[in-house]
C-alpha cells in the first residue's frame, strides 16, 4: 500500500486507509483500532499523497520529508509528537532544514511526526518504500 489509500480525516484521530468508495462517499479502516467506518462526500479529507509541506523556495510533498525522517531515523521510529514544540521545530529542522517557519507550524511538526510514527510500523514509510512511490511517479 501507498500513501495514495491512506487518509486524514477532519475530526477523527488517527489515520485512515481507503477500503472501498460507495455513492455517498467511501468506507475507512482506522489505523489506531482496525474500525472501519463510513464518510460522506461532506467530510473534509485530505489524501496523505496530496499533502504538501512549505519551504522557502517550494512546496515538497509529505512523502519526500517521511523519507527524510527515515534516512535519519535509519528506518525506525521517530521522536515523539508530544515532546515540547521547541524540541520538535528542532527536530524538523534537521530533517528538512529549509522548512518555512512563518507557514509551518508547531501543531503541523507534531501531525507529521505523529503520522509517521503510526505508519512506520506497518513499514509503509521506510526508504525503500517511499522510494518506490517517487519513482511511480516519474514513470507517470
Amino acid at each position: 500500500m501507498s500513501l495514495q489509500k491512506i487518509l486524514a480525516i477532519s475530526g477523527k484521530p488517527g489515520l485512515f486507509e481507503l477500503k472501498i468508495q460507495t455513492r455517498t462517499g467511501f468506507v475507512a479502516e482506522s489505523f489506531l483500532d482496525g474500525k472501519k467506518i463510513t464518510v460522506g462526500m461532506r467530510s473534509n479529507v485530505s489524501l496523505l499523497s496530496e499533502i504538501a509541506v512549505y519551504t522557502y523556495d517550494e512546496e515538497i510533498k509529505l512523502a519526500e520529508v517521511f523519507k527524510a525522517i527515515a534516512l535519519k531515523e535509519n528506518d525506525g521510529p521517530s521522536i515523539s509528537h508530544k515532546e515540547d514544540n521547541t524540541v520538535l521545530t528542532s527536530y524538523f529542522r534537521e530533517v528538512l532544514p529549509e522548512f518555512d517557519e512563518d507557514r509551518v507550524y508547531a501543531s503541523d511538526i507534531k501531525k507529521i511526526i505523529n503520522w509517521y510514527n503510526m505508519l512506520q510500523p506497518k513499514g509503509l514509510v521506510t526508504i525503500e518504500a517511499l522510494t518506490a512511490v517517487e519513482k511511480e511517479e516519474i514513470e507517470k
